[in-house]
């Protein structure tokens, strides 16, 4: 292909459709087709990334290996298409912004007035074309974050207007997912919000291509027909988008509707072969088909919204189907475990995960929960946080530092076992400022850790400003706490682990975010195939 293609799916009536699954969907089919496909995000909020955002604001944060923090929703892309994200997938109205103003800072502009059009829109319109500029791909589908209509999304859409008028027919085009609710009352199926949602992108100047319809119900050939018409949308363009069990079934269903081939033929592109999606079935066959159950609990501090930790949730799934294993993640809020309820909270659960997070709320449930785990034999899996927790644990329950914690807790702790990170301490800026992003780590052949993974060099992704304190590293290890991964260049400890223990091992990186369907993260593996050993016993 000469030219590369766009896709841009924009969502009406309501947020969270699923604009990123669809999405991700479409681009998995296009990818089994033999096209080279990847996605991009762009969010209306003037934060210039989601690394400052509350969970609770945003979900998760999602880091990809050149160290940006961006929307979960590239979690989806990763792990849907098995490719790599970065920097240039992910894009807010906050960078875009600041980008145009250093620019009038630096005199670019020519003494011109800046404005929010064309100023903003090329930026834009640039930033949508970085990485179909690069010649990696022949089919970039860009999401827009927010709902038609909105403020926000303003911006996005005029330059979404003028791409498609500057890219020519054929090169480009709009897929809309809407909501076709259900109304109980009159026991039917209501069109009305797709039209007004369409009519409003229609007076930005946007043509919807196709119509992808989310309902919780069968859309009638009547409705098909009726929602073409209104919307002024070809029949086989209408596509439905039926509630699915899990957010894999969704290519199958996209498949079934041929969201693939309508895409195809509007960007005039040969269907190729039929997509191979041989392996991505058999892993939904695994899911379906369990032969064994556990439970695992999840330990954090943000269970009340699953986003918080969609990465790891998903990675789950992956693990249990790589074993044959359903997995039930048990959510346990670390502020409310102590040491009198632990045993209560903890009994019927076959491995313990403590999660990753920041600042003192919880730590103390947490640490109770890495000691009973340790102690009860129970298998055990620690991310960031929550292998620091487990340094913590060790030095307070093993070696007798009882005051022992993290700088980020306790300023003035005497035994400082998890510390600020040396080239942090003169950081003042919140935003983009951690160590982020793919560090090497060297592992000791003589460990679980190399077990796992079956080599002695990895690259992990990491998002922290703690670390583990090299001072203690000696004391604690001739006390039983192994450090068998080590960064080649920093020297800092990131994975720690036992060796009379069933599997307790604790890892300063993210290794949630290098889960995919086609590639489960070896270590969530083993955690899986741990619980399900200690539950037979």
């Amino acid at each position: 292909m000469n030219q590369t293609k766009y896709i841009f799916v924009t969502g009406g009536v309501t947020s969270s459709l699923g604009k990123g699954i669809i999405a991700a969907s479409l681009a998995k089919l296009l990818q089994a087709r033999g096209y080279r496909t990847t996605i991009q995000k762009f969010d209306p909020y003037l934060n210039v990334d989601p690394g400052t955002l509350n969970p609770y604001e945003h979900g998760e944060c999602y880091v990809t290996d050149d160290g940006a923090e961006t929307d979960l929703d590239l979690g989806h892309y990763e792990r849907f298409l098995n490719v790599p994200t970065s920097q240039a997938n992910n894009v807010t109205t906050g960078r875009i912004y600041l980008s145009v103003i250093e620019k009038e800072r630096r005199g670019e502009f020519l003494g011109k007035t800046v404005q929010v059009v064309p100023h903003i829109t090329n930026e834009i319109k640039d930033r949508m074309q970085i990485l179909g500029n690069s010649g990696d791909f022949d089919i970039v589908i860009t999401e827009i974050g927010g709902t038609v209509g909105d403020i926000e999304s303003l911006p996005y859409i005029e330059s979404v207007r003028q791409l498609v008028w500057d890219l020519g027919e054929h090169n480009a085009i709009v897929i809309h997912l809407t909501l076709v609710p259900y109304l109980a009352a009159a026991g039917e199926l209501k069109t009305k919000p797709t039209q007004h949602s369409v009519k409003t992108l229609m007076e930005s100047g946007i043509k919807a291509d196709i119509l992808v319809c989310r309902t919780e119900h069968e859309i009638s050939d009547e409705i098909r027909n009726k929602l073409a018409l209104f919307c002024n949308v070809k029949r086989e363009a209408v596509i439905q988008s039926i509630d699915a069990a899990t957010i894999y079934e969704v290519p199958n269903l996209m498949l079934e509707e041929g969201l693939d081939v309508v895409a195809l033929k509007k960007l005039d592109l040969p269907k190729k072969a039929a997509p191979d999606l041989k392996n991505w079935n058999t892993f939904l066959r695994r899911i379906k088909n369990p032969k064994h159950t556990i439970n695992i609990g999840l330990i954090g501090k943000y269970v009340e919204m699953q986003d918080c930790y969609k990465s790891i949730l998903e990675s789950f799934i992956h693990a249990g189907a790589s074993n044959e294993t359903k997995v039930n993640i048990i959510s346990i809020h670390s502020e409310y475990i102590n040491a009198s309820n632990i045993e209560d909270k903890l009994k019927d659960l076959d491995g313990i995960l403590v999660a990753p997070g920041f600042g003192e709320r919880g730590i103390e449930g947490k640490i109770e929960a890495v000691r009973y785990a340790r102690e009860k034999k129970v298998p055990f899996f620690g991310i960031c946080l929550g292998m620091q927790m487990a340094v913590i644990e060790y030095s307070r329950n093993v070696l007798g530092y009882a005051d022992a914690n993290s700088t980020e807790m306790n300023e003035d702790t005497k035994h400082p076992v998890v510390n600020l990170m040396e080239e942090q301490k003169n950081v003042t800026d919140k935003g983009g400022t951690m160590r982020l992003g793919a560090w090497k780590c060297d592992i000791k052949t003589d460990s679980l850790a190399y077990k796992i993974y079956g080599e002695s060099t990895i690259s992990e992704r990491h998002r922290h400003r703690y670390e583990y304190n090299s001072a203690y590293v000696d004391v604690l290890e001739k006390a039983g706490l192994k450090a068998s991964g080590v960064n080649p260049d920093t020297g800092l400890v990131e994975i720690v682990e036992l060796e009379n223990h069933p599997f307790f091992i604790g890892v300063q990186y993210h290794p949630e975010y290098k889960s995919t369907v086609a590639n489960p993260h070896p270590i969530f593996v083993n955690f899986v195939a741990a619980a399900v050993k200690a539950k037979k016993k």
